[in-house]
């Protein structure tokens, strides 16, 4: 099945665009006239889009990418923050949608991905922080600029960086807004791979297919077992045991042994 969803509002407003090929969901973040920076409405759509994507029989893995080669998110769209994100409650009802955006993605049922070229800065970072696995260009560049603009950190996006590069790498690039590229954030294990820039469209697409390929119900399984190590709270053992169960029950796992005595590739089915 593919099916793309190219938004309905003007593209100079910014837009979240969602094409599925195979097994993938590539989700775009589109606003290159301001480096693909995220607006109040794209943060609300990119929740509502993973949401549906999320309960699609049809997609096992989302990849998240920016439009162009100029950038992947270069953050928060800041020409909006005098007139949206000014008083109290606009602070409050901008930070539920960037939380929900970011959620959205941390607790989808299915393996998470950012593919990161050129500029990836402020929310670009939470959002890539937010999917399970990150490949960049060796050139991307990274910052987290909030220390520069004033702006506080929530707790969950501090969360996910400790979780992901350790304290001191998290403070390191929290406290000194510095820009670095993309050999020293897989050194500081912010990115999982770090691809040439000539080669990067081919090796992330194989490395994102090769997942789409595997079994969904063992992806799904493993995701949810991984949320529930990090935090119990947020999955119970019974369902992840229930997950686990249902690997063993299913087609999938008699095709996987049956594709392997037959030695060829296993074609898995989600049931």
């Amino acid at each position: 099945m593919n099916s793309t969803n190219e938004g309905s509002r003007p593209t100079l407003a910014g837009r979240i665009v969602t094409e599925t090929s195979e097994s993938i969901a590539w989700v775009r973040i589109d606003n290159p006239q301001r480096h693909n920076a995220m607006s109040l409405s794209m943060w609300r759509e990119l929740a509502q889009h993973v949401a549906a994507l999320d309960a699609s029989p049809d997609v096992r893995v989302l990849a998240l990418t920016g439009t162009g080669r100029r950038a992947f998110v270069s953050g928060a769209d800041i020409t909006e923050f005098a007139t949206l994100r000014d008083s109290n409650e606009q602070v409050i009802a901008y930070e539920q949608a960037v939380s929900d955006a970011q959620n959205s993605l941390a607790t989808c049922g299915k393996p998470t991905v950012a593919l990161i070229n050129g500029l990836c800065m402020g929310g670009g970072i939470g959002l890539a922080l937010s999917c399970d696995l990150r490949f960049c260009t060796e050139t991307a560049r990274f910052r987290m600029p909030a220390a520069r603009l004033g702006l506080g950190y929530s707790i969950a996006g501090l969360r996910r960086a400790v979780q992901v590069l350790g304290y001191a790498n998290t403070a390191d690039i929290f406290f000194s807004a510095r820009n670095f590229n993309g050999t020293e954030a897989q050194r500081l294990g912010l990115v999982n791979r770090c691809f040439p820039d000539e080669q990067f469209d081919l090796l992330a697409s194989a490395a994102v297919n090769e997942m789409g390929s595997n079994a969904p119900l063992t992806l799904h399984a493993a995701k949810q077992t991984l949320r529930h190590i990090l935090d119990e709270d947020q999955i119970s053992s019974t369902d992840v045991e229930q997950a686990i169960r249902a690997c063993f029950e299913s087609a999938d796992y008699r095709e996987g042994q049956l594709a392997f005595r037959e030695k060829r590739l296993p074609v898995f089915r989600g049931q």
